[in-house]
C-alpha cells in the first residue's frame, strides 16, 4: 500500500521527492519521510540526511522546511502501517546502525522475525517495529563484508550487496537503497510489488505509481518481477533474478490525465463524483459505435477473447467486487453465460474446481491489487499445468491502469480510461467499471444471441441506445442529489448504523453505498438483500436505525416496496432510491431517480450512494479523501 520514490540526477532531490510523494499519498498517510545524500567537494562519501514524521505529507513537509535535505539524489516513502504503530519511529527511511543506509520499501518481509532475532544475536540494535528495518541492517552486513575483501564503494558493489540479501527475503517488497559511501547511485528492486522507472533528461525518478511520474516524464521502465536496477546520472543497468543484465525498451505513459487536480471543489472525491458524467461519454464514444451495420458495442478485444466461452470467473476485492457482481448478473441474464464471483483473498486458498472453456477476468481499479494479482498467477499456473487446450488459460483485466502489473499478466485488457482518481473512495472507477461489464455483456450477448431473459437483438439494441443517454442523465442526477444529499445530511449526526437494502441487480449497490458510508464517515452499515432483511437483520431495526432501499420498476419493485414497508412497521427511518412516483410515498424521504430499464438503473442508483456518503462525512469534518486506516492501492496480501 505504501508509496515510494526515488530521485537521482542534476537537481536538488529533495522537492522532487517530496512532489511525487504528494502525488503518492493516497497510497497511505500514517506517516512520510525522506533521505538524501549530498557529495561534499573533494570527496566521495556523502553526508545522508534523513527526515521523517508521523502524520500526514503536510508535517513532513514542515520539517524539510526547517531543516533542509541536500543532495541529488534521494528516496522517499509515504506509508500505510502494516508493521508497527503509525509513530514517527517506525516511518521510512530506516537506516542501518551507523547510519550510512538508508532502505523505503512497499510490501511486507513475511520472515523478518527470523531475521530480526539473527541480527539481534550479533549485537544489532532496532528502533523500530517494521519488518522493513532488516533489510537496511542486512545490506550494512553485506557491505562491511565485501569491503572487508577489499572492495571499494561502487555501483557495483551495492548492486552486488543487495543481490545477496535480497534471496533473504521471503514476501513481497518494491524497495530503494541509499548508501551515504555512494552520493551518485542508487538501488532498486522489486518482488509482487509495483515499481517503475522514469527516464529523464540525465535524471531518473522511480516511483510506485504513474501519477509520481507524470510531472517528470512520459517515458517509463516498469519493472518486472524479480529484477534490480542500478541508477546514476549516466544511465540504468537492469538485471534479472538470475544476475543477468536486462535490456528492455522504455514505453510511453498512455492517455493524458495522470496529474491530480482538485480545481474549485472541496475534496477529490466530489471533484470525482462530478466526473462521472464525462467518464460515461467518453465510454460510449469510445465503444458504442453510432449507425447500422456495426457491432453493438466496439472493444479493444480479440474475438478468441469470446470464442467457446462456457462459463465466466471473476476475482476482485472491494468495490471492484460489487461491480463484478453486477457484471455477473449481465452476463447470465443478457448473454446466458454462467458466471461467478470470488473474493480475490479467498480463491487463492480455495478455488474452484477446474472447468474447461473458462475465462477469468481479474477486476482491479489500480491494476496493482496483491491478492487479485495473486489469484490470478495461480490460476494462470494451474491451468497451464493441463494438458488438454480447453483447460488453458484465457485472462482477462478491467483496470484503470492499462500500465500497471495487470497489464503485464494477462493477455487482454479493457481500459476503463476513468482519468486519475484520488479519493480512496472509489466512485468514477467503479462506474467505469460497470461500463466495462455492460460493454462486455453487450459484445457476448450479440455473438450468443441473447441470453435466457429474453433478451434478443432488438432488445439489445435498445439497450445499447440507451446506454447512449447515460451520459447526460447523469449530469442532471449528480447536480441533483449533491444538493439533496447536502441538505440531508445532517439528519446523520448521532447515525451509528445504517442498513442499505436492495435485490437484482441493485443488491451488489446496496453492497456498495454500505462500503462508501463505512469507508469515509465511520458509521457502522451493511447491504442486505431486501428479501433477507427478515430472517435476522430485522432484529436491530428501532428509530435510531435508517433504512436506504433501493427501488426501481421492473421485476422486484413491488417485492421491494413490501421489504421497505416492513422497516417502516418498526420504526426505521426509510430513505428511498426510487422513481418519483405514488408508490413512493411510503419513503420518509427520496432520492429520486429517473425510469430506466430496470438492467440499467444501477448506472443512476449509485449516484445517490455516493453522494449521501460523501456529505454525511463532509458534515461530520472527516477527512474525505484520506480517510483512516484506508489506502488507495492494496497491494500487501
Amino acid at each position: 500500500m505504501c508509496g515510494i520514490v526515488a530521485v537521482i540526477g542534476s537537481r536538488e532531490a529533495a522537492p522532487l521527492l517530496l512532489e511525487g510523494l504528494r502525488q503518492l499519498e493516497y497510497r497511505g498517510y500514517d506517516s512520510a519521510g525522506i533521505a538524501t545524500v549530498e557529495s561534499p567537494d573533494g570527496g566521495q562519501a556523502g553526508q545522508l540526511t534523513c527526515l521523517r514524521a508521523e502524520g500526514k505529507l503536510v508535517n513532513l513537509t514542515n520539517r524539510f522546511e526547517a531543516h533542509g535535505a541536500a543532495g541529488l539524489c534521494g528516496i522517499g516513502h509515504t506509508r500505510w502501517a502494516t508493521h508497527g504503530k503509525p509513530e514517527e519511529r517506525n516511518a521510512h527511511p530506516h537506516l542501518d546502525g551507523p547510519g550510512r543506509v538508508a532502505v523505503v520499501q512497499n510490501g511486507i518481509i513475511e520472515n523478518y522475525r527470523t531475521l530480526r532475532e539473527e541480527l539481534q544475536a550479533e549485537g544489532v540494535v532496532f528502533r523500530s517495529d517494521t519488518d522493513t528495518e532488516v533489510i537496511p541492517h542486512l545490506l550494512s552486513r553485506e557491505l562491511a563484508r565485501l569491503q572487508a575483501e577489499g572492495r571499494r564503494p561502487s555501483g557495483a558493489l551495492l548492486l552486488q550487496a543487495l543481490q545477496a540479501v535480497l534471496p533473504r527475503l521471503h514476501g513481497a517488497y518494491a524497495l530503494a537503497v541509499l548508501w551515504a559511501e555512494l552520493p551518485s547511485a542508487l538501488v532498486v528492486a522489486r518482488k509482487a510489488a509495483p515499481l517503475l522507472i522514469g527516464l529523464g533528461e540525465g535524471e531518473f525518478l522511480c516511483a510506485s505509481d504513474t501519477p509520481a511520474l507524470a510531472g517528470f516524464t512520459r517515458t517509463i521502465l516498469p519493472l518486472e518481477d524479480g529484477e534490480v536496477a542500478l541508477l546514476t546520472p549516466l544511465g540504468i543497468e537492469l538485471y534479472d533474478a538470475a544476475g543477468d543484465r536486462v535490456q528492455r525498451t522504455p514505453t510511453l505513459l498512455s492517455g493524458t490525465e495522470h496529474v491530480a487536480d482538485k480545481r474549485s471543489f472541496r475534496h477529490f472525491m466530489l471533484k470525482e463524483i462530478h466526473e462521472q458524467p464525462e467518464t460515461a461519454a467518453l465510454w460510449v464514444a469510445r465503444h458504442l459505435p453510432q449507425g447500422s451495420g456495426g457491432p453493438l458495442v466496439a472493444l479493444p478485444l480479440d474475438d478468441d477473447v469470446y470464442a467457446g466461452v462456457e462459463r465466466i470467473q471473476i476475482l476482485a476485492c472491494g468495490t471492484s467486487r460489487h461491480a463484478a457482481q453486477v457484471g455477473a448478473y449481465l452476463l447470465e441474464q443478457l448473454a446466458g453465460i454462467p458466471t461467478s464471483v470470488f473474493y480475490a483473498s479467498e480463491f487463492r486458498y480455495a478455488p474452484p474446481p477446474l472447468v474447461p472453456n473458462t475465462l477469468t477476468i481479474g477486476v482491479t481499479q489500480s491494476g496493482e491489487t496483491a491478492d487479485t494479482l495473486a489469484a490470478l498467477a495461480m490460476e494462470q499456473e494451474r491451468r497451464r499445468a493441463v494438458a488438454d487446450p480447453a483447460y488453458a488459460p484465457r485472462l482477462l483485466g478491467v483496470t484503470n491502469r492499462p500500465e500497471s502489473s495487470l497489464g503485464r499478466l494477462v493477455d487482454h485488457i479493457l481500459d476503463i480510461g476513468a482519468g486519475i482518481e484520488v479519493g480512496v473512495a472509489a466512485t468514477k472507477t467503479f462506474l467505469g467499471q460497470l461500463l466495462a461489464f455492460y460493454g462486455l455483456a453487450l459484445a457476448f450477448a450479440e455473438r450468443r444471441g441473447g441470453g435466457a431473459g429474453g433478451h434478443g437483438p432488438e432488445q439489445l439494441r435498445q439497450l445499447a441506445a440507451a446506454l447512449r443517454q447515460l451520459p447526460e442523465q447523469l449530469r442532471a442526477l449528480v447536480d441533483d442529489h449533491d444538493r439533496r444529499c447536502e441538505q440531508l445530511a445532517h439528519l446523520f449526526a448521532d447515525t451509528q448504523d445504517v442498513i442499505f437494502l436492495g435485490r437484482g441487480i441493485n443488491f451488489p449497490i446496496a453492497l456498495e453505498g454500505a462500503l462508501k458510508l463505512k469507508e469515509i464517515s465511520y458509521i457502522h452499515a451493511e447491504g442486505y438483500p431486501a428479501g433477507e432483511m427478515k430472517h435476522g437483520p430485522i432484529a436491530l431495526l428501532d428509530a435510531r436505525v435508517p433504512v436506504v432501499s433501493i427501488a426501481v420498476p421492473g421485476s422486484v419493485f413491488d417485492k421491494v416496496l413490501s421489504n421497505a414497508q416492513e422497516a417502516k412497521a418498526r420504526d426505521a427511518q426509510l430513505i428511498g432510491v426510487a422513481p418519483d412516483c405514488a408508490d413512493a410515498e411510503l419513503f420518509d424521504t427520496l432520492l429520486p431517480v429517473p425510469v430506466v430499464d430496470e438492467l440499467l438503473s444501477p448506472l443512476l442508483t449509485v449516484i445517490p450512494m455516493q453522494l449521501l456518503s460523501y456529505h454525511i462525512a463532509a458534515h461530520r469534518g472527516l477527512d474525505v479523501d484520506q480517510p483512516r486506516n484506508l489506502a488507495k492501492s492494496v497491494t500487501v496480501e
